[in-house]
């Protein structure tokens, strides 16, 4: 991509996408579990996803999956939220399609967003799209409304369930703690400790200070 294509890209992002750290953008909704405010979900934490558009296939494969792991989510305390720019009606459609063909209960509640105010909000659109296709974009929201992790995937690549959970999970370890995780961490295996910052901890850290595990105390 030459330099002049790089700035017309940057000039369609809407200058306000939030980015880790920042608080969740707030917003009110019609769902398919009634009326819903983000807000209300605070004290807990909230996977926040979007999907291109209903009655797709890897869409519909995502929902099977996520459905599937709920009770999971649940008990760590997520709320799991979906997101699209179709309608209520054509969410109540494509779920009791799912439930039909495949005989699973969507549990969670899916946002209608056909303004596309929460895409553009959450920066799945530039400002000047009038596609009613958003990118696989996942927010995870600690219980403070504070965005602490982002992914995004194209419409044509679906999203593994099972890395969520790892994602949810790692963030909750790492919470409030001097921790951090390793790659491919998994709950209940070691972290790692923060490098040494001074040359005498370095001294009584050994060669290795600077990747120093540890047993996870709440394993």
């Amino acid at each position: 991509m030459n330099d002049t294509s790089d700035r017309s890209a940057a000039s369609r992002r809407p200058a306000s996408t939030p980015r880790i750290g920042d608080e969740a953008p707030d917003f009110s909704a019609r769902t398919t579990h009634g009326p819903f405010r983000l807000s209300a979900l605070r004290g807990r934490w909230v996977m926040l996803f979007s999907h291109p558009a209903d009655f797709t296939p890897v869409c519909t494969t995502e929902f099977i999956a996520l459905a599937r792991e709920e009770e999971t989510f649940r008990a760590m305390d997520c709320a799991l939220v979906g997101l699209s720019v179709d309608s209520l009606a054509s969410h109540i459609a494509w779920i009791e399609a799912i439930r039909t063909a495949f005989g699973v209960t969507i549990p969670f509640p899916v946002v209608e967003d056909p303004s596309m105010a929460v895409a553009r909000a959450y920066g799945m659109l530039d400002e000047e799209s009038d596609n009613s296709a958003t990118v696989r974009g996942v927010y995870v929201i600690d219980p403070r409304g504070i965005i602490r992790a982002i992914t995004w995937y194209p419409m044509s690549v679906g999203r593994s369930v099972a890395e969520l959970i790892r994602l949810v999970s790692a963030l909750q370890t790492v919470n409030g703690r001097d921790v951090l995780t390793p790659e491919g961490w998994t709950p209940g295996a070691d972290v790692v400790l923060p490098p040494a910052m001074t040359q005498d901890e370095a001294v009584e850290a050994g060669p290795a200070w600077f990747m120093r595990f540890a047993k996870d105390r709440l394993a």
